[in-house]
């Protein structure tokens, strides 16, 4: 059973149930259990030093006791007395808590045992105090006391505390920052002469960041890191494209003037500089990092969860289980991080098998304001980092105007991300020094803010003056800097006017053979996607075959005996079947298989069974992980956390990284793909024209109408079909089990990639019309997807008066119908791919329909709702290239604002109604 059970990926520490208790805080003292046995080994140190009387022991115990408390009071709130707001706005009192008087200390030059705390053996309560308000008090405000595991808390404790922490860089290491922060300041500088009033969203009063991005490049490529992807909003993108992703000046400078991104010839619609994205490689010490900016449209944190399904499909093609080697940065505005809830359901799939990424960095641009939005009324919690605590990420909060503190952070980060494979998060306290974009006027909303802004020098000024007192620069250095970066942007930007991409960033690395489609390609079937019929026979013995220690359910033993029947004698396939052997097939191939979503195991409607459960142990099995061979292709079934926006993003994600793996997303009911239509219309549909990223991702969305109500019916399939066009995705209701197969398996056997939503059905998954046979599975002739079904059981072609045209389920309904009224000069043809429309073979069986009197389209859906819409034009036009004089009609339900009705009468009384209609009864 071991070796053929699920593979075990345990979540991070504090993730495990059944927490110890020996390792919780103390319920009396409240604290840990090395905190308690502070105060023993104090008076046991007193009474090393000569120390013999008990009162004066059951002081030392005492005093040590309120010490330790005082200290870890420090812990837990000290950072609410740090320094962290550049403009010096957030005035509030100094917690009465941290001062020694709330610990009942009198006298500041009372003496304590601390035996080894803060680096002390003993110490002065002044001492102990100024020690820990240089620690917890300063620039950087910590927390991490509402972490649970030991370990983790002590990490961060070992580098923030203590008579001897503090941060320190080397000379060099101070020029290099202040050198990042000038190229920084001065980069937005030109653009802001150069292009006065243009949108730029300028990282102006947040310039830390560049170097703190550069320590994380840095320091992780020491500890293992050699490729890294980022996300980001507006706010400094064109800052982080050129001075810390290297994108060439001159290139930045050509598209403000309105030059394309990539070379002419390759198409798309572009997109905003600033919403642009870039691969580079960057070395540092002998260390070369792959660093990749992932495009985004303007809604906020929308590209979160791509950017980790991404490092997560990196992670498994490098078999790096703990993603020691690949490293997600995202970068968030804080009122977009306390605001967006995507940012929780990225921060729930942190520590999910299957979703983790070894953890991320987290950089929150703490403006201290969202567009025109004051913090007290953006969010209910103190900081725009609080959400955090829910994973117990630790944060580290910064003021912006200390460029080392902020650099530090980002390498503690690093540190604790790499040891540990959990999200932590730097949120680093700024301020816009323009307003939301350059042409924006801030003072209208928050005029006091502005007011300081507008007097407060750059951080640039703030930092060199520091390092000039400290002897580190001159003042005629940072002149002579400024100088030679500004002169070198003038030759930048002179470049600019002649600057021509040269390649577009597409189809190289992991991509190199595929390519972009001939025009309408996409529409046409030009794969085979057969197989043999040994391998037809090997999936069967695999699909159905159980290992006599495994103990399955009694109804799945029948339900794999009577598949096992059917694959035998190559009758009456089902949908799931013929799904497991589109998967088992391309795995054979040698490509992977990665299927995620709400209850995909077992299937929502129990018809996959793609994972089996011992009814003993718990233990789960899974057939078709049972081909893979170590380094092989890979079977992967999640069920997928309660998410549809985080989720479908992170499948998106994981499809623009890995192209030789299936990866697909299934809803639990195709309705519930509403919570996800951000991922949909920014990325899905028009990632690939904005900014050359293919993907092929799959989308199962079950639909139909079965009486199951409003919320569990519809997929909304007009609303995918509208934003179809140029061949950007494939759009198919299929009926038949095997057009399924090949759908999917044609998915990744082209040597393209599109997306492709399928309206996945319900009924029709046991329903004995929707059955295919062996022969179409493996038939080189016919074995293939048809984007038409014609009527298996209608009249010959030269006989038909009357076409239905239709598309899903409903084809059953009216064939059931037809034959039971006796109708005999009717076709019912099936759509079985909507976009891109196959104009062509419909055309082709029209033609063989000399005597065809009226063609009617039918759906179950209303009539504003579905596909009549899309397709009405289009019919008639196939209708008039096949010269007939004859315009489409509709058969379906009225127009409805709510998808379908929830009463059990009514839906079948308009379904009788709609197959009467179509059908002329």
């Amino acid at each position: 059973m071991d070796a053929m059970s699920v593979e075990r990926e345990e979540g991070p520490s504090w993730a495990r149930p059944n927490w110890p208790i020996s390792e919780l805080d103390d319920a009396n003292l409240g604290l840990d259990p090395v905190e308690a046995n502070f105060v023993e080994k104090a008076v046991e140190a007193a009474k090393a030093s000569g120390v013999a009387d008990e009162a004066t022991l059951r002081d030392v115990a005492d005093s040590s006791n309120r010490a330790m408390m005082l200290i870890r009071t420090y812990r837990v709130r000290g950072h609410l007395a740090a320094r962290l707001d550049p403009l010096g706005l957030s005035h509030h009192d100094f917690p009465k808590e941290l001062t020694p008087e709330w610990h009942g200390f009198r006298n500041l030059d009372e003496e304590v045992w601390l035996c080894g705390a803060l680096g002390f053996e003993k110490a002065t309560i002044r001492q102990i105090v100024g020690v820990l308000q240089s620690n917890y008090c300063g620039t950087v405000g910590v927390e991490y006391m509402h972490i649970n595991d030991l370990e983790e808390r002590r990490f961060i404790q070992d580098r923030v505390e203590g008579k001897n922490a503090e941060i320190h860089f080397t000379p060099e290491g101070k020029i290099a920052i202040l050198d990042k922060v000038i190229e920084g300041e001065q980069w937005e500088k030109f653009l802001a002469r150069k292009y006065v009033g243009t949108k730029r969203f300028g990282l102006d009063g947040g310039e830390s960041m560049i170097p703190a991005l550069e320590a994380v490049i840095k320091y992780g490529g020491h500890m293992g890191v050699t490729e890294m992807t980022i996300g980001m909003a507006h706010r400094g993108r064109l800052n982080v494209l050129a001075n810390v992703m290297g994108k060439p000046y001159r290139a930045i400078f050509h598209e403000f003037a309105g030059g394309a991104t990539n070379p002419e010839d390759v198409g798309g619609s572009g997109d905003v500089k600033y919403h642009l994205g870039t691969s580079s490689d960057r070395s540092f010490d002998g260390n070369d990092v792959h660093l990749s900016l992932m495009p985004n449209p303007s809604h906020l944190e929308a590209v979160d969860p791509v950017v980790l399904g991404k490092t997560r499909a990196v992670m498994t093609i490098r078999g790096d289980k703990h993603g020691k080697t690949v490293l997600p940065i995202l970068l968030h505005g804080d009122a977009a991080f306390a605001g967006q809830g995507v940012v929780a359901e990225c921060l729930m799939m942190s520590g999910l098998p299957g979703y983790g990424t070894g953890g991320t960095i987290h950089f929150v641009i703490n403006n201290q304001v969202g567009f025109t939005t004051s913090p007290q009324f953006a969010r209910s919690s103190p900081y725009p980092s609080d959400i955090a605590k829910s994973i117990q990420a630790p944060i580290l909060h910064v003021n912006g105007d200390d460029p080392e503190a902020v650099t530090w952070a980002c390498k503690v980060a690093i540190e604790f991300r790499q040891t540990f494979g959990r999200d932590v998060v730097i949120d680093m306290w700024c301020y816009r020094r323009f307003g939301h974009n350059e042409g924006d006027e801030p003072s209208f909303t928050q005029p006091l803010m502005y007011a300081e802004i507008r007097q407060h020098p750059p951080i640039s000024k703030v930092y060199a003056d520091r390092l000039i007192e400290e002897g580190v620069i001159s003042k005629d250095w940072i002149d002579q800097k400024v100088a030679d970066f500004t002169r070198h942007l003038e030759e930048e930007f002179e470049a600019g006017s002649a600057y021509e991409p040269k390649k577009a960033d597409w189809f190289g690395g992991r991509w190199k053979g595929l390519r972009i489609p001939e025009e309408g390609v996409l529409g046409r079937r030009n794969t085979d996607t057969d197989i043999d019929g040994e391998m037809f026979d090997k999936l069967s013995d695999i699909l159905t075959h159980v290992p006599g220690d495994l103990h399955i359910h009694k109804t799945l033993g029948r339900i794999l005996k009577a598949k096992g029947k059917t694959l035998e004698t190559g009758e009456g396939i089902d949908w799931a079947t013929g799904e497991a052997l589109a998967f088992g097939s391309l795995i054979l191939e040698g490509y992977g298989v990665r299927l995620s979503g709400q209850d995909s195991g077992r299937g929502t409607f129990s018809q996959r069974h793609a994972v089996w459960v011992d009814q003993d142990t718990g233990e789960k099995f899974i057939p078709l992980r049972e081909m893979r061979t170590d380094g092989g292709p890979r079977f992967e079934v999640r069920d997928s956390p309660l998410s549809e926006y985080g989720v479908l993003g992170f499948e998106y994600g994981y499809s623009l990284a890995d192209p030789k793996t299936l990866t697909l997303w299934e809803a639990q009911f195709g309705d519930f793909v509403n919570g996800a239509q951000i991922m949909i219309d920014q990325f899905i549909s028009s990632g690939e024209a904005k900014w050359l990223r293919a993907s092929g991702l799959v989308m199962l969305l079950p639909h139909g109408y079965e009486g199951q109500g409003p919320e569990h019916s519809s997929a909304r399939p007009e609303r995918f079909l509208q934003l179809c066009a140029e061949d950007n995705m494939q759009v198919c209701n299929i009926t038949m089990p095997a057009n399924y197969f090949h759908v999917l398996r044609r998915q990744v056997k082209r040597d393209f990639r599109k997306p492709l939503i399928i309206m996945t059905p319900k009924s029709l998954l046991r329903h004995k019309r929707a059955q295919s046979t062996k022969d179409a599975f493996t038939n080189e002739e016919t074995g293939h997807f048809y984007r038409i079904l014609s009527d298996p059981d209608g009249c010959p072609s030269e006989t038909v008066k009357k076409v239905v045209l239709c598309s899903g389920k409903v084809a059953f309904d009216l064939m059931d119908k037809r034959d039971e009224a006796g109708i005999e000069d009717t076709q019912i043809i099936r759509i079985e791919q909507l976009y891109p429309f196959p104009s062509e073979p419909l055309v082709k069986r029209l033609l063989a329909m000399p005597n065809l009197e009226s063609l009617t389209w039918c759906q179950e859906e209303p009539r504003n709702q579905g596909y009549w819409f899309f397709v009405r034009e289009i019919i008639d036009q196939c209708l008039a290239d096949a010269g007939k004089g004859l315009t489409t009609r509709y058969a379906g339900r009225e127009p409805s604002a709510s998808p379908a009705t929830g009463l059990a009468k009514r839906h079948a009384a308009q379904q009788a109604a709609l197959i009467e209609d179509a059908l002329g009864l």
